[in-house]
């Protein structure tokens, strides 16, 4: 009853201010998720703390130049500062040897030692205005009114239209500049471009999250996305939405709390949504992942059986005993009678009073293993020119995931052979 209190509390004309911060904080959460997916890709991560940390002594020389606090003031002053973070960064790796990792961290520790001897500096003067300039630190969400939802707005709408111009040129940069190059697509004014959406979102953001945090509502969003989708597309899309939704209910959570502040609250929120999907990502997730091992070492042990049983009961036309199997095999007996129970239940194998023979499914498919295999040995022996006895290996390892495809592939590159290097017939 106390969550339905709250959420009717939200959503009543009582608590507009509420609202228009929860909305502010989605749209700038949603326009950081979407420039900083490219980020995420291009594998400058640290370049977001980089830039979040260097608008702080732009904000601070604003101040000094002018003596009033102006927005507009600090905005310019954020973005020269932020700008020339990038270009010293670039600068340096490109004239120097020093990995990148090492030059990020460097321009990010000097840009944001300076913007804290300026803001100390600033906080000792006589001037009255400076007070409320630490808020770029940590941010101040709560101040957020209709003016900034709509520069919110208008920063999200411009990243959105000119990511969905330069999709592909972005798309490009981020995994192969040099094939980008090669097309005869502008390599670095695309990098520049892409540099200023990122700044001018981070300088705008930094008042609502602070530099501290900034850096997160850029990678964040774009490191969960990676985890449920390889479409560039639906990636920009997911990074997007955990934004939103993350600024929306990190709003909430904090006004549902005493004293607990709005910027961290939205960035604990983002970071569940990315464990989420880290955890439970369909194809790449560690869970995804860890069933793929699962059915892929089952798949294997199943086949091997499957391949020894054709084997030692001549190919598959006699029945063994489960005992010539537990001798033959590598497997403790237990697990060997597990692998067993399984092919039974798929119909490959039929056990009757310890003695185990093929059915025509199962005959069918350790013909075929026994065959990718054969066909693999073949390949090696004759396109890498390995010895005989080099061969076997090799082959027991890709007779698994060579798909119907490959063998096909395989068996029309090498004209159909009917033995294999150690003169054992291929089974078709």
């Amino acid at each position: 009853m106390e969550i339905w209190g709250h959420i009717n509390t939200f959503f009543s004309a009582e608590n507009y201010t509420l609202f228009v911060v929860s909305i502010a904080s989605g749209i700038l959460c949603f326009a950081a998720g979407v420039v900083g997916t490219f980020t995420y890709l291009r594998k400058r991560a640290l370049i977001g703390d980089v830039i979040s940390h260097s608008v702080l002594p732009g904000v601070a020389i604003a101040f000094m130049l002018t003596g009033v606090k102006n927005p507009v003031y600090f905005l310019i002053g954020a973005i020269t500062s932020g700008l020339l973070s990038i270009w010293i960064v670039d600068y340096v790796q490109a004239k120097s040897k020093l990995k990148p990792d090492t030059i990020l961290a460097l321009t990010l520790s000097v840009f944001f030692g300076v913007g804290i001897v300026f803001l100390t500096d600033i906080q000792h003067s006589e001037n009255a205005a400076q007070s409320g300039l630490d808020s770029f630190l940590f941010g101040k969400a709560a101040s957020m009114g209709m003016l900034d939802i709509q520069l919110f707005s208008v920063i999200a709408i411009i990243n959105v239209v000119c990511i969905a111009i330069f999709l592909r040129g972005f798309s490009l940069i981020s995994f192969d500049e040099n094939y980008a190059r090669g097309l005869g697509i502008k390599v670095s004014f695309l990098k520049s471009f892409l540099a200023v959406l990122t700044v001018i979102t981070v300088a705008i953001g930094v008042q609502a999250v602070g530099v501290v945090l900034m850096a997160a509502l850029l990678i964040t969003p774009a490191a969960g996305a990676r985890f449920l989708t390889n479409n560039i597309k639906k990636m920009l899309l997911y990074a997007g939405s955990f934004g939103f939704a993350s600024g929306v209910i990190g709003v909430f959570i904090s006004y549902s709390g005493t004293g607990m502040p709005t910027g961290p609250w939205i960035v604990v929120v983002l970071s569940l949504f990315a464990l989420v999907a880290i955890i439970f990502g369909k194809e790449k997730g560690m869970y995804s992942r860890m069933k793929m091992r699962v059915s892929n070492n089952v798949k294997i042990n199943n086949e091997n059986v499957l391949k020894d049983i054709y084997k030692l009961a001549q190919d598959g036309e006699n029945t063994i005993t489960i005992n010539d199997l537990i001798e033959k095999e590598k497997y403790p007996p237990s697990k060997l009678k597990s692998i067993l129970k399984r092919l039974e239940r798929d119909r490959h194998i039929d056990q009757v009073r310890g003695f185990v023979i093929l059915s025509d499914n199962g005959r069918i498919a350790a013909r075929a293993v026994i065959r990718k295999h054969r066909l693999w040995e073949i390949y090696l022996s004759k396109y890498f020119q390995l010895e005989e006895d080099h061969v076997h290996d090799d082959a027991e390892g890709i007779e698994h995931v060579i798909t119907p495809e490959i063998e096909k592939h395989l068996i029309k590159l090498l004209d159909r052979p009917e033995t294999d290097p150690h003169q054992s017939e291929i089974p078709y």
